[in-house]
C-alpha cells in the first residue's frame, strides 16, 4: 500500500482490509530525506511508524532527496519496484480518488516492472466518500493546506463534519486538488488510536504547515 500517512491512504487500506483475496503485505511512503517528514505532508517519521505499528504492517521508508528532480524520483521508484518485485509484491495499491492524470502517471511507471496498480476507492463521489470516512470512525487532522486555495483557519483542524460544513464550495470534500493534506490518528484501519498534539504552524514553501507531536502518555 502506498501510504501517506493520510485519510485517503488510509481509507483505502481499509477497503483492502475487508477484502479476504487481499494478502496484505506493508506500507511504503516517500520521505523528505533533509526534513526527515513525509513529502507534503509534513508528518515525523516518529508518528509515521506509530500508524504501521498500529496497523500491524511492516513500513518501507523511501528517501527523497530535497530539492528532487522529476527523474531522480522516477529512478528511485524504479529501483523499490524492482525490489518489491523480487520480494513476490504482486500489487501496488494507491489512494486516488479522480485525478485521471495522476492514475495513468502511475500505470505508465509501473508498466513492465511486472506489480500492476490497483484503486480501492477510484471514483467514489468525494462528498460521500468524505463523509462515510468520518461516520465510520476515521480521525485525521489537517497537516498542510496550500493557502492559495484553502484558507489559513483550516490548518491545524480535525477532518469532521463541522471541517466539511464550513469548507468553501470551491474546494474538493477530499482535498483531492491539492487544497489539503491530512494525517490519521485514529479509525478502522488501526489497532489502537495514536494520542497526538498540535504542534507550531509555519509556512514553507509556498504552503501552510503545522507539526504534530506524538504526546507522551503522562501528558
Amino acid at each position: 500500500m502506498a501510504w501517506s500517512s493520510g485519510k485517503d491512504s488510509a481509507w483505502a487500506l481499509h477497503k483492502l482490509q475487508q477484502n479476504l483475496e487481499i494478502d496484505l503485505v506493508g506500507l511504503f511512503c516517500t520521505i523528505n530525506k533533509e526534513s526527515d517528514r513525509v513529502v507534503m505532508h509534513d508528518v515525523r517519521v516518529e508518528l509515521l511508524q506509530k500508524q504501521a505499528k498500529s496497523i500491524g504492517l511492516p513500513l518501507e521508508i523511501i528517501e527523497i532527496p530535497y530539492p528532487c528532480s522529476n527523474t531522480e524520483y522516477d529512478k528511485i521508484m524504479e529501483i523499490f519496484a524492482e525490489k518489491a518485485k523480487n520480494d513476490n509484491v504482486e500489487y501496488f495499491a494507491f489512494g486516488d480518488l479522480f485525478l485521471k492524470g495522476v492514475r495513468n502517471y502511475r500505470e505508465e511507471k509501473l508498466k513492465g516492472t511486472g506489480i500492476k496498480p490497483i484503486f480501492p476507492i477510484w471514483g467514489i463521489p468525494t462528498d460521500v466518500l468524505s463523509r462515510e470516512m468520518i461516520r465510520s470512525g476515521l480521525r485525521t487532522v489537517i497537516t498542510c493546506i496550500n493557502p492559495k486555495q484553502t484558507p489559513s483557519e483550516f490548518i491545524g483542524k480535525e477532518f469532521d463534519d463541522d471541517f466539511l460544513d464550513s469548507l468553501p464550495n470551491n474546494i474538493d470534500p477530499c482535498g483531492e486538488n491539492g487544497e489539503f493534506h491530512s494525517f490519521v490518528f485514529d479509525g478502522p484501519m488501526f489497532k489502537n488510536k495514536i494520542e497526538i498534539l498540535i504542534g507550531d504552524i509555519v509556512h514553507r514553501d509556498d504552503f501552510l504547515f503545522v507539526d504534530i507531536l506524538p504526546k507522551a502518555p503522562n501528558e
